[in-house]
């Protein structure tokens, strides 16, 4: 008995049920009338094509307009093995630098190599987002979130100093004014420059303290890749698929009467008596 009554409270059991309903009593209701008044095919027929009609006017504005069912929307990824760089050369074999870019001396000061690493992204074509850019919250946060994912740094031991952009241009464009022909993407990554902070002891009482960057700990560079999802591609296999089915059945309903106006011009072929 209790395994009966929580049957209704089975959110996959109720939207399964409430599929099986809705579609046979709003379809299956105007199968019915058309069924009785026209026949068993063609009132399959027409329904048929009408439903497939209505879901590809839906899918295609789910899909210009990007609402409805949608896939994943864009995200940050890191790199995979090389998501997160500790020093230099890290940061040179994993490709952000060239190769034969000047690095900065093994013996120099942690803040001496951030800020040679930071010209150098500079110097390789890499472009420094400013902190009031609406691209920096999300890629800080982003890089936060490997971050802390990672077990290098716990939240609120770190701050996001610099966010470096690279790629990402679209094509092909008539002009840059002119860009809705602009369907395809070149890769887009990101640097994220993080800081370790000094320990800051709390005192019951007291406002916390500001937080100061630990100049004798390495900067982290975060490294990731720009995934850009599939946010309209279940809209656009709804439309595709509602579209087929739509013209078949149009295309088979155009053949029907055909035939019928064929055989209604032809008259009817009464056998000769004996």
């Amino acid at each position: 008995m209790h395994a009966l009554l929580a049957l209704n409270w089975e959110p996959q059991i109720r939207g399964i049920l409430i599929i099986i309903i809705s579609t046979t009593v709003l379809c299956g209701s105007v199968y019915l009338i058309l069924g009785t008044n026209l026949g068993a095919r063609l009132g399959f027929l027409l329904s048929l094509s009408a439903l497939a009609g209505w879901m590809l006017l839906m899918a295609v504005v789910w899909w210009v307009f990007g609402i409805g069912l949608k896939g994943e929307d864009a995200t940050w990824k890191a790199v995979p093995g090389e998501s997160i760089l500790l020093t230099a050369t890290a940061v040179q074999e994993a490709g952000i630098l060239h190769k034969d870019a000047a690095l900065p001396a093994d013996g120099a000061s942690p803040a001496d190599t951030a800020e040679a690493i930071d010209a150098l992204l500079i110097d390789n074509n890499w472009t420094r987002v400013g902190e009031t850019e609406k691209n920096f919250g999300p890629s800080a946060s982003a890089g936060g979130v490997v971050i802390e994912e990672d077990g290098t740094l716990k939240a609120g031991t770190y701050q996001v100093v610099n966010v470096f952009d690279k790629g990402g241009e679209r094509y092909p464009k008539i002009n840059e004014s002119i860009d809705f022909t602009a369907f395809l993407h070149k890769p887009h990554w990101i640097v994220v420059e993080v800081a370790p902070l000094i320990t800051q002891r709390a005192e019951p009482g007291r406002a916390p303290a500001r937080a100061e960057i630990d100049t004798s700990q390495p900067r982290r560079y975060v490294y990731m890749i720009r995934d850009l999802g599939n946010k309209r591609v279940p809209a656009a296999q709804i439309a595709f698929g509602s579209g087929i089915v739509f013209f078949a059945t149009c295309y088979l309903l155009h053949t029907r009467d055909r035939r019928v106006l064929a055989n209604r011009s032809g008259g009817l072929a009464v056998p000769a008596g004996k």
